[in-house]
């Protein structure tokens, strides 16, 4: 046993996991102030300031809401910074960091433990995107490690059980085995560690191995998503008896919850690497689990050799201009950095600067109504623009086979002379970017997701957005964890009415587009050459999460708050439709009555807005450089997450 997998027992058994969040560090810790203790100037052992989690029509607002948590204040740190959606998770990383680690080896163990206490979001049975820097090649990668769609799939694959029986796939598509695409955040973490890791692969497990077999109090918002998803977690024998109490009452906040099912999983990717997922027994158990007819449910056509053949991509990261800086982005087939990079290269021909949030407070203050407006027409456009054109770029080519036509200052320029500074538009029409054989359709949403930032004391960085889709993906739980429904990100009509092809459409082995957007930024000198990293960010959230995004972009970088007062900030923004939303959580909104009485509501529907008041579920977090070394961090108080380093 290792000396770092001793502390972890000892800090469980200590008490440390008090309602699933952490409270401190194991006594055996003489530096224990640099990762413990009351991160965002919040005790991270309680729970959202207004209240347990609620529940809500989840097509509309990617999972629950959870409160908000207000008057969090930013983390300072000397030289690393970690910041995830779990308080655990967090910790776990930050120690990685401050025994020398790197970003990319902080990744792998985050990811671990979040796939434990945060199963509803994400976890090895679902894929991620991730942007790297290294700081001493000053390079920027990204890697691909979306799910793909097994090779006996066909275009109505999702549609219908198959050409002679035109029903549904049971009891739906997403809760169906034909929702489950091939895993690919093992394979992609294994790339990044061999390539930027330096601590042994197999000692990153130890965290997430000891909490799944010593045990972990669930937390308020697994406890509020296991009570919203328990019909469906109960079609699954594995999810049933792991979430669920013996008469079928979802397990309440503070359950204490073991899985050594997990931690033999975990051990064996620990000693064999990845491939000990994608071959062998736990690669056979995800196929018998995939294809299960148990309760009626329509199985998968998933293969060991879709298993055995997956192979995480290395792309090249998108990097645009914008105002002083250079930000990098993933690209296809995540639409999040083309559809970032298009808002904001539109949003260059405005003076964002002129409209700073009024009453700056601790938790954004209140959006000013003609920046909303700006930001919100800026995101129509370019939703529209992503809709018709983005997909699996290695099924489907790009307008003049680059993103860069899609973020050309040229023409997003143009795109800027449709918005109208008094008045909605409702819904843009893509741009006319030549011809090409392709439908317009919509993304579907993404619910269970959740975004890693952290930088490590060399200098390196990782934004890295992971997801299952839906919360707890397809329900399908083998080995100690759920199994994604990916493949219900892609457009679930193959043609358009016309009868012209959906770009997103299904095809086998293509990966499904995404709306994840970890994003880099970094400073630009005069002469627009790359300088020195400025910001990691990003979020969980479905389509929406291009938005959250945005927002936090522009407040940073137009309006000069901190990172916690961006991400605090009110939750803003629309897709291609009418409807802009104004996260009515936020304590600055007034959404009572619908928003008839918010000032900021009032003036956007003056403007032919119509405004949505839902609660938003951003996942944010976001590190700035702070100084020459030092970093300030903040993490969203929608969630549960928190921000530690070597804090000063």
């Amino acid at each position: 046993m290792t000396p770092r997998r001793q502390t972890w027992i000892g800090a469980a058994a200590a008490g440390l996991l008090t309602m699933g969040l952490l409270t401190g560090c194991s006594s055996e810790d003489n530096a224990a102030a640099e990762c413990t203790s009351t991160p965002n100037g919040t005790p991270v052992s309680a729970a959202p300031a207004t209240g347990a989690p609620t529940s809500q029509n989840l097509s509309t607002n990617p999972e629950i809401a959870s409160g908000y948590r207000s008057d969090m204040t930013a983390v300072r740190t000397r030289t690393y910074a970690v910041s995830t959606a779990n308080p655990l998770a967090t910790e776990a990383a930050c120690r990685v960091l401050r025994e020398g680690g790197t970003a990319a080896d902080a990744l792998v163990t985050a990811q671990a433990v979040l796939g434990l206490v945060e199963p509803q979001a994400s976890g090895i049975g679902g894929g991620a995107f991730l942007v790297h820097y290294d700081a001493k090649s000053r390079t920027v990668e990204a890697y691909d490690g979306r799910e793909t769609a097994p090779a006996a799939a066909t275009e109505n694959y999702l549609r219908w059980v198959s050409d002679t029986d035109r029903t549904e796939p049971a009891p739906n598509t997403r809760a169906s085995g034909r929702s489950i695409g091939v895993p690919g955040v093992l394979r992609m973490l294994e790339l990044a560690h061999r390539e930027h890791g330096t601590t042994a692969w197999k000692d990153l497990f130890d965290p997430a191995i000891d909490l799944a077999d010593a045990g972990f109090e669930i937390s308020p918002r697994l406890a509020g998503q296991i009570a919203e998803s328990a019909k469906d977690l109960a079609a699954d024998e594995g999810a049933r008896s792991y979430f669920l109490e013996p008469d079928g009452a979802p397990k309440k906040s503070g359950t204490l919850l073991t899985n050594p099912a997990l931690a033999k999983t975990l051990s064996a990717v620990a000693t064999d690497g990845a491939q000990a997922l994608y071959t062998g027994a736990i690669a056979q158990d995800i196929v018998e689990a995939a294809g299960s007819t148990a309760g009626g449910r329509t199985p998968s056509q998933l293969t060991t050799t879709d298993l055995a053949n997956y192979q995480a991509i290395k792309r090249t990261a998108l990097c645009t201009g914008y105002r002083k800086y250079e930000l990098c982005g993933m690209p296809a087939p995540s639409s999040g950095g083309t559809t970032v990079a298009a808002t904001l290269g539109i949003l260059a021909n405005f003076d964002l600067a002129a409209l700073r949030p009024q009453e700056l407070d601790a938790n954004g203050g209140r959006p000013d109504a003609q920046a909303v407006h700006l930001i919100s027409e800026a995101e129509r456009l370019a939703y529209a623009d992503r809709n018709k054109y983005v997909a699996d770029p290695d099924f489907v080519p790009l307008p003049g086979n680059s993103a860069l036509s899609l973020v050309h200052p040229q023409y997003l320029k143009q795109r800027s002379t449709l918005i109208d500074p008094q008045r909605s538009m409702g819904t843009a029409k893509p741009g006319d970017l030549g011809p090409v054989p392709l439908g317009n359709g919509p993304q579907p949403p993404e619910h269970g997701t959740s975004h890693i930032s952290v930088v490590d004391k060399y200098g390196n960085a990782a934004a890295m957005t992971t997801t299952v889709e839906s919360a707890f993906g397809s329900f399908h739980f083998v080995d100690g964890f759920l199994l994604n429904n990916q493949l219900t990100d892609f457009a679930s009509d193959p043609l358009d009415p016309d009868g012209t092809p959906v770009a997103n459409r299904l095809q086998p082995g293509k990966r499904p587009r995404s709306s994840m957007a970890p994003t880099l930024v970094f400073d630009r000198n005069d002469a627009g050459d790359r300088g020195d990293l400025a910001l990691v960010t990003g979020s969980p959230g479905g389509s929406v999460i291009i938005q959250f995004v945005v927002k936090t972009l522009v407040n940073v970088l137009d309006w000069g708050v901190d990172p916690q007062q961006a991400v605090s900030g009110v939750a803003f923004g629309a897709g291609n439709t009418p409807v802009t939303g104004i996260g009515g959580e936020h304590p600055a909104i007034d959404a009572t009555d619908n928003g008839d009485h918010d000032p900021l509501v009032q003036r956007l529907r003056a403007m032919g807005h119509q405004v949505s008041v839902a609660p938003q579920t951003s996942g944010l977090s976001a590190l700035q450089r702070d100084g020459t070394d030092g970093w300030t961090g903040g993490a969203d108080p929608r969630r549960e997450g928190a921000v530690l380093g070597d804090t000063r």
